[in-house]
């Protein structure tokens, strides 16, 4: 099987496996026919893993840098969807403080990285 270079890095790991739990969200807004939110959600949980694996393949620290830019933005997109699913009793508060903890913990981790760029 092949194996890319993003695979190994500890940041997108940590990227997907919240993504995987937002999708799960998703799936539960979709019962609810909430399918704005669950679309908004599953977007924002990929473009975390996505930016990290698309910078990846870059030729330079910069464009890296910006793309993990855009990942580290998406976790804060992430929170404030699940901050309002919260509001509105469509999610744990005991969901809500697991995964605002594990974001905050990826987007520091993104930062750090960001840093060993410059």
């Amino acid at each position: 099987m092949a194996k890319f270079r993003f695979q190994d890095l500890i940041i997108w790991q940590l990227a997907i496996q919240i993504a995987d739990e937002l999708f799960n969200i998703a799936d539960e807004l979709e019962k609810k026919r909430l399918y704005r939110f669950a679309e908004q959600l599953r977007g924002a949980g990929m473009s975390m893993s996505n930016n990290i694996a698309e910078e990846s393949g870059s030729s330079s620290k910069k464009e890296f840098a910006q793309f993990l830019n855009i990942a580290r933005r998406s976790t804060f997109e992430n929170a404030n969807i699940l901050i309002l699913l919260a509001k509105r009793g469509l999610t744990s508060e005991v969901d809500l403080d697991r995964l605002l903890n594990e974001l905050d913990a990826l987007c520091r981790q993104i930062t750090s990285f960001q840093k060993t760029l410059k």
